[in-house]
């Protein structure tokens, strides 16, 4: 079985979901979360906190820099993530399709080097 990891995906600053949208897809996403667990695909999950809440650390040179706020600049921002395993890339995309829907929102499906 090979681990891909399943990022989830939203847009920085968009209004997001209502108080009522967000209960839903908290609801359906541990729907979903035991799911994975039943089929035995998976590993490990949790969601993020705001980008915002972010600390970038860079250890590459004589002295250890620390910069407040997410390292990319970009809208997209990572919400959350599953690592799952699967038999293939075509098992992880139907996983993947299914976790979107419980989440609302985009989900991104790489595989793990060397599995």
């Amino acid at each position: 079985m090979t681990q891909y990891l399943m990022s989830v995906w939203h847009v920085d600053g968009n209004p997001g979901l209502s108080d009522e949208e967000a209960q839903a897809s908290y609801a359906a996403t541990g729907v979903f979360n035991e799911e994975l667990r039943r089929n035995g695909a998976w590993v490990f999950a949790g969601g993020l906190h705001e980008a915002s809440t972010a600390t970038v650390v860079d250890g590459r040179g004589a002295d250890v820099v620390t910069t407040d706020g997410p390292f990319s600049e970009a809208k997209e921002v990572l919400g959350g993530f599953w690592i799952i395993e699967a038999p293939d890339l075509d098992a992880a995309l139907a996983l993947a399709a299914e976790g979107s829907k419980a989440c609302r929102a985009k989900v991104e499906v790489r595989p793990f080097q060397g599995t």
